[in-house]
Parts: structure tokens; C-alpha cells; sequence
């Protein structure tokens, strides 16, 4: 696994009671394949069954489908690397903290936001074609993976790395999804968490 930029400390585990999950495509090339909202949705519901946040709250979570040229051009402003990279994750900030949920008498009732995952059309298919599996599921992979980000799981050392696999593993698996880590040839995951939500 590659290095990852902060992730919210500390984690919480928050029980969500409801999730907006919200999909932006760039560009053409999602909307030309079979991929649909609703897949990357389970995805993220998927992800947050293994790792519910600790209070409940409505939360919101964003996707962006893109190209490897706005996601090197991200990649490059927030971690200082000009390459093109597979997923990123921009956490929102810390995990909501009980002063942001719904019984504070400040709270507005409008969702709490996550963070933003953002995923790279041209790296995700080369990656599902040398695997070889299907872009679907690759990139159910990719979305369960920016979630953990978004909740805190990291893989700065092997033990962290382990635990964010593991769970990883779990929520695929929920999906029907094989483990991607028991495959041969697996390319590891370039996904980073990044250092703002972008809007």
C-alpha cells in the first residue's frame, strides 16, 4: 500500500442513521459503461456496515467519477505527486464529534458530510483489465477503499494496513465481490486520502 496523507484522529465509530451518497461524472467515460449509481452506492453502505461511525447522525458522502487528467492535476495540488493514481480520498475533517449531532440544540438538521472520494476512469480500467475482473467490481473496491479513508482507517504500517484489508475484505464480500488481496498479479491499491474535500 502507498502512504496516505492525515486521516481524522481520533477515529470514532458513529452508527449512521441515514447516508446521502452523492455521484458526480466527469467527463464522458463513466457514463459509457455499465456501472451504475446504484453499485457504488452498496459500495458505500457496504464500507460503512463493517466500520460504523459511534453516533448516529445523518451524514453525506460524495463521489467523483473523473479521468486520469483532473485526478493527476488533484494529486499533484494536494500530495505533491504528478501522476495520475486510482482514488483519492478528502476527508471533510474529523469524524463528527457529539457536538455536531442531532441532539445539539446548534444542529441545523442538515447531513454531516464525510468527505469526498474521488476515482480516476482510465487508471480503474487498466487496473480491472490487468487483474483481470470487472470494472464494476474493481471500482466497488475503490469506493469501499475511499470510505475507510473517509472514517479514519489508514495503512501508514502493516498492522494498519492489515485491519483497512480486513474490513475491506468483509464488505466485499457482502457485495459478492472476491477478495482482491488472494489474487494473483494484484495490483495494490495507489488510493490516498487527501488533505481537503473538494467541492
Amino acid at each position: 500500500m502507498s502512504d496516505d496523507g492525515p486521516s481524522p484522529s481520533p477515529r470514532q465509530r458513529v452508527h449512521v442513521t441515514a447516508l446521502d451518497v452523492e455521484i458526480l461524472r466527469h467527463g464522458g467515460a463513466w457514463d459509457e459503461t455499465n456501472v451504475r449509481d446504484a453499485t457504488i452506492e452498496l459500495a458505500v453502505h457496504a464500507a460503512l456496515a463493517v466500520a460504523p461511525p459511534s453516533n448516529a447522525a445523518h451524514y453525506e458522502i460524495t463521489i467523483v467519477l473523473t479521468d486520469d487528467g483532473e485526478i493527476r492535476d488533484l494529486n499533484r495540488t494536494w500530495r505533491g505527486m504528478d501522476r495520475p493514481t486510482n482514488v483519492l480520498s478528502f476527508p471533510a475533517g474529523d469524524v463528527p464529534s457529539a457536538t455536531r449531532l442531532p441532539d445539539d440544540p446548534d444542529f441545523n438538521g442538515a447531513p454531516i458530510p464525510l468527505g469526498d472520494i474521488v476515482i480516476a476512469f482510465e487508471t480503474t480500467r487498466a487496473e480491472a483489465d490487468d487483474k483481470p475482473i470487472s470494472l464494476s467490481d474493481h471500482l466497488s473496491h475503490l469506493v469501499v477503499h475511499g470510505t475507510l479513508h473517509l472514517l479514519g482507517f489508514d495503512h501508514l504500517n502493516d498492522e494498519e494496513a492489515e485491519d483497512m484489508e480486513s474490513l475491506e475484505r468483509k464488505a466485499l464480500a457482502s457485495l459478492g465481490i472476491a477478495d482482491p488481496y488472494a489474487m494473483d498479479g494484484d495490483p495494490q491499491l495507489d488510493g490516498e486520502a487527501g488533505l481537503a474535500e473538494i467541492a
